[in-house]
């Protein structure tokens, strides 16, 4: 194999779920494309990597130093949904259901990675809410044993505020999912938050 070849697999393989094989594919798909949409992909990922922000309310991705959520006057600037990375925040605008403003963690809190509070954006969010205005934190963060923890920490950590609404998107058995093939700490969220049938 090509030593270029090689080398292209080996960098295009460091990318989350992508395989050696994978890699390959999407180098030869490369090597066929048009050398000027080549040098567009290329130039757009360097502009990307080396101009990308993060906004300076939220820690979403922005182009300037505040996004455009963040700045939106018919978004609900009273609701912070506190989500783990950028890409939860994609996945619940996508839905439409969500007319609030967010805060990004940038991860969960980790002892066996090395992730402490103090490695996420936890007390830009303190002094977002000390600053009066947010009547309501939804937490979103995953069922994970890392998710939980940061869950607890941030529920503790927001107890402070008098008044404050603090919640968390429902847990529980997801839709086509089998009872008998549910873990039971995935079955004891959805038994507490049930809800009546309307």
């Amino acid at each position: 194999m090509s030593q270029l070849l090689q080398d292209v697999v080996g960098e295009l393989s460091k990318l989350p779920g992508v395989g050696r094989r994978t890699a390959l594919r999407l180098a030869i798909h490369i090597l066929r494309m048009e050398p000027e949409s080549v040098g567009d992909m290329t130039r757009s990922i360097d502009r990307f990597r080396n101009d990308v922000k993060y906004c300076s309310v939220c820690n979403n991705l922005s182009d300037e130093s505040v996004c455009p959520i963040c700045s939106d006057g018919e978004r609900d600037h009273a609701t912070i949904c506190v989500v783990e990375q950028v890409a939860d925040v994609l996945s619940i605008e996508n839905t439409r259901q969500y007319r609030g403003l967010y805060h990004v963690l940038g991860g969960v809190i980790s002892p066996m990675q090395g992730i402490s509070p103090s490695d996420l954006k936890i007390d830009l969010l303190v002094d977002r809410i000390a600053r009066g205005g947010v009547k309501e934190v939804i937490l979103a963060i995953s069922t994970s044993v890392e998710g939980e923890t940061t869950l607890f920490y941030l529920m503790n950590r927001l107890r402070q505020f008098e008044g404050l609404k603090t919640t968390t998107i429902a847990r529980g058995i997801g839709f086509g999912d089998e009872l008998e093939y549910v873990d039971e700490l995935t079955i004891t969220h959805a038994l507490r938050n049930r809800r009546e049938i309307e």
